[in-house]
């Protein structure tokens, strides 16, 4: 019998295994509140961050971090996976009048639902889709930055030699630059010759399997901004490895794997749920497809058979 043969590259990771959170401050935990628990759908975590000084909202496996501030506005948008289209329009057409006076706003596009926070962050909620999000049913698959014209592929090489992650430029003319940080989990570059504003102190953190190579990378080159604690570390300036040029600044909070909170499991309410639908055994939502939902690879049945 012929042996069949696969592509092992295919599920090569890189050293960054998980993108756990997205960091925006915001003045107002009333409003967030509205808008990503009940207008998103998403869930406060219970157990940690539940003061009035800053709150975590859970995303599948991933998180928002939502400390009280000035409003932070990420340049560019998060990519969210949440299931229900019409339901999540429903959330968001009800939360118009509550959210009035603010920025927030939504529309329709053909695979994605745009939403703008009362501050200004915009989010793509797409349903789940085996082909471009592997199992993920609710979580965030990328984050998407604006970055200058001529950058992206200066900035995927900072990640692959400084990160030690499969980074690449796509888009054909090279205008994207796609970093792998997870499963099925990435960070974008688009180019854009619109003007940007000034870097806010907004971060997106990482775990990372190598937690002292690219520490030690980073800091012969002076791009270590903060030593937080034995486990986190963070660097902000993205720089052109060759020349030294500044490429555009984003921090990550990068963790190790010996981190306490590494993959803590998050819990994730069903926003379907209300008092007057109620049924036992449906609060919670899973953030993976079920197996009647995923089968891409048909090879998978004859591996558990």
């Amino acid at each position: 019998m012929q042996q069949k043969t696969f592509d092992r590259a295919a599920e090569d990771l890189g050293n960054a295994i998980h993108l756990e959170h997205v960091n925006v401050t915001i003045p107002d935990q009333r409003i967030a509140a509205l808008f990503y628990g009940a207008g998103l759908g998403l869930t406060r975590d219970p157990y940690m961050m539940v003061a009035d000084t800053n709150m975590w909202m859970n995303v599948g496996r991933s998180q928002f971090h939502l400390p009280r501030g000035e409003p932070q506005v990420l340049r560019g948008h998060t990519g969210l996976v949440i299931p229900g289209r019409q339901t999540l329009l429903n959330r968001l057409t009800n939360m118009r009048k509550r959210l009035d006076g603010t920025k927030f706003d939504f529309s329709e596009h053909n695979d994605y639902v745009e939403a703008m926070c009362p501050w200004g962050n915009r989010y793509r909620c797409y349903e789940p889709d085996a082909t471009r999000f592997g199992r993920i049913q609710l979580g965030i698959p990328y984050v998407e930055f604006d970055v200058p014209v001529g950058t992206a592929k200066g900035i995927a090489n900072f990640y692959r030699q400084m990160i030690d992650v499969p980074a690449k430029v796509m888009n054909g003319d090279g205008t994207v630059a796609r970093v792998t940080v997870g499963k099925q989990q990435y960070l974008m570059f688009r180019e854009t010759d619109r003007p940007q504003p000034e870097y806010d102190e907004h971060h997106v953190q990482i775990y990372v399997v190598n937690f002292s190579g690219p520490h030690q990378r980073l800091g012969e080159r002076g791009l270590v901004n903060r030593e937080d604690n034995q486990y986190q570390y963070r660097f902000r300036d993205l720089v052109d490895l060759e020349t030294g040029k500044h490429l555009f600044t984003i921090e990550h909070e990068v963790r190790s794997l010996t981190h306490p909170m590494c993959l803590r499991q998050l819990v994730n309410r069903n926003p379907d749920i209300n008092n007057q639908n109620y049924a036992a055994g449906h609060d919670q939502l899973l953030w993976a497809m079920d197996l009647d939902q995923y089968d891409s690879q048909p090879d998978r049945r004859a591996i558990t058979n």
